[in-house]
């Protein structure tokens, strides 16, 4: 059985976290919860980091809810005494993080690990990854905010058919209806957080998800979101990445930010 249920390593600007039960396809305990929540904290805050991609050590991403934690809950109604309670429920956090979060869908998805990576700001899914709501099946409400951003991300009607079925979805349909956004291997999404990690600049990076954050979680007005990105504007083209940014145009290289 793996000592740690998960573990992270950092490098070429990318932390990779990884949710480390395999031999329980990564299912979620209280105890994996958080260590999560720890490593991806430690990866916000190194600066070393520029991107964060989540991902499932062995076959499976997250196979959902632990099935043995989940007999003594139906006589204690507590999943696990591994979670702190002073922290904020759910993953809502994750749209908050200064740096992007990418999924990197290894395999089957369901329940809370579908929630988990839906919070992420990208999903990629390698080909024939199987996701699915599952709640329905275990009697259990859209968990953690799901009847929220499931709508936001595929529709309402398609959100009713995944919660009120709780069907299997493979990652290539998937696509068709946004829960996912690419079909790719882990190393294809590895160098796609290789790639923005090297090229796009850090502050840029941090400023989108804020801006992101308060547009669609707040609901911002456009006009607000307007004005706000004229005064982000003029803070930032008095900055270091900007100025090497233009560098980087008129000298026609790959920029480097500090």
């Amino acid at each position: 059985m793996s000592e740690r249920p998960a573990l992270i390593s950092v490098a070429d600007g990318v932390a990779v976290v990884t949710l480390n039960r395999p031999e329980r396809l990564n299912a979620w305990t209280g105890r994996m919860e958080t260590e999560y929540r720890a490593l991806m904290a430690s990866a916000a805050e190194d600066a070393a980091v520029r991107v964060i991609v989540v991902t499932g050590a062995g076959r499976g991403f997250c196979a959902g809810a632990d099935a043995a934690a989940l007999g003594p809950m139906t006589s204690t109604g507590v999943y696990d005494s591994g979670v702190r309670e002073e922290v904020e429920r759910g993953f809502a956090w994750q749209l908050r993080l200064p740096k992007p979060v990418i999924a990197a869908v290894n395999g089957p998805v369901a329940g809370v690990g579908l929630v988990l990576a839906l919070f992420c700001d990208l999903r990629f899914a390698v080909p024939g990854a199987k996701l699915t709501t599952s709640f329905g099946r275990l009697g259990l409400p859209a968990e953690y905010g799901t009847s929220w951003l499931l709508p936001r991300l595929v529709g309402r009607s398609r959100a009713a058919d995944l919660l009120f079925s709780s069907r299997v979805v493979l990652a290539e349909a998937g696509l068709g209806m946004g829960l996912v956004d690419r079909v790719c291997s882990v190393e294809e999404t590895m160098a796609y957080a290789r790639a923005i990690a090297s090229e796009i600049s850090p502050s840029s990076l941090r400023v989108f998800k804020e801006q992101l954050w308060a547009d669609v979680v707040e609901a911002r007005s456009l006009d607000a979101s307007i004005e706000t990105s004229y005064e982000l504007l003029q803070r930032m083209v008095g900055e270091d990445d900007f100025r090497e940014g233009v560098r980087a145009m008129q000298e026609k290289r790959p920029p480097r930010f500090g």
